[in-house]
């Protein structure tokens, strides 16, 4: 089970890494219009990317079996 947790997380490295690598500049400009959001919007962006990827998951599961 621990080699899909690693997996996954490399995995969300390398994509989380597309951007700054292909145009750091655009990655700055929007890390910078993303600190001037609330706590509370920030806190609700985390939680709607955390349950698209548990209903992500949910589905790759239910259609292409275990993980």
């Amino acid at each position: 089970m621990w080699d899909y947790v690693f997996g996954g997380i490399a995995f969300m490295l390398v994509i989380e890494g597309i951007l700054p690598f292909l145009c750091p500049n655009c990655w700055r400009n929007w890390a910078t219009k993303l600190m001037k959001f609330s706590d509370q919007t920030m806190r609700l962006a985390g939680f709607s990317m955390m349950l698209a990827g548990l209903i992500l998951l949910y589905c790759v599961n239910f259609f292409y079996g275990e993980l």
